[in-house]
């Protein structure tokens, strides 16, 4: 079993904070074999973390988080970024393209642009996998919902840290049972949902300095009111 991170932000999003190579050291730091780096509506730092991840000792796997019409999908296995703003089916679609994992991540949780809002319950099940378990969500009560709706459906499930301080890199992994040890093979074990998902919460405080952090950076960039 492989021990992966499939949701985390560099100093590329909005909202991040650090550089490719501190997350990289983070997850070795950890003990873990794969990471994606799913940065906002960017792929560049996520490629770049892919090509140098082996000088880790890591798989690196390329992956976007991408801002939808009906909120945030994760995108993984591209070579191009999927450009944000297109529906839920179009980004979904632009994903599969590319021969790519669609995951959809906290989708219980509007505030932070989780689908469910905007798309049936049905239409969630057009994603690969749900992220069931994401250790920025305070209470519980959205990552137990998300798990309840996999389950019930038979969907696949991942887990991932949201982080977007190089410290907080592998809070929650996805334990993958993979075929080898490449990206490939970790994205067709989640698609098939050979997955086990283990993480904590992260805590409190260090919850409120990254929201602190991205809002900052936001207003810095001019980006408040178009991404919330």
């Amino acid at each position: 079993m492989l021990s992966v991170e499939l949701h985390v932000h560099s100093a590329l999003s909005y909202d991040g904070r650090d550089p490719v190579e501190l997350i990289l050291e983070q997850a070795e730091a950890v003990g873990l074999d794969a990471i994606a780096v799913t940065d906002h509506d960017e792929l560049e730092a996520s490629l770049e973390a892919a090509r140098r991840a082996p000088e880790y000792g890591l798989v690196g796997i390329p992956g976007m988080e991408i801002s939808s019409k009906a909120g945030h999908i994760l995108g993984f296995g591209l070579e191009e970024p999927v450009p944000p703003g297109l529906s839920y089916e179009s980004t979904i679609e632009a994903i599969h393209a590319q021969n790519g994992l669609a995951v959809i991540p906290h989708p219980f949780q509007e505030s932070r642009h989780g689908v469910l809002a905007r798309v049936s319950q049905e239409d969630l099940r057009k994603g690969d996998a749900i992220e069931v378990y994401n250790s920025r969500l305070l209470t519980g009560r959205a990552n137990r919902q998300a798990r309840r709706f996999a389950e019930e459906r038979g969907m696949a499930m991942t887990a991932g840290s949201d982080a977007h301080i190089s410290e907080m890199v592998g809070q929650a992994v996805t334990r993958v049972d993979a075929d080898d040890r490449s990206a490939e093979a970790i994205l067709e074990a989640v698609r098939d949902g050979r997955t086990s998902v283990e993480g904590k919460r992260t805590p409190w405080h260090i919850s409120f300095r990254q929201a602190a952090g991205g809002v900052t950076r936001r207003v810095r960039n001019g980006l408040v009111g178009i991404f919330g």
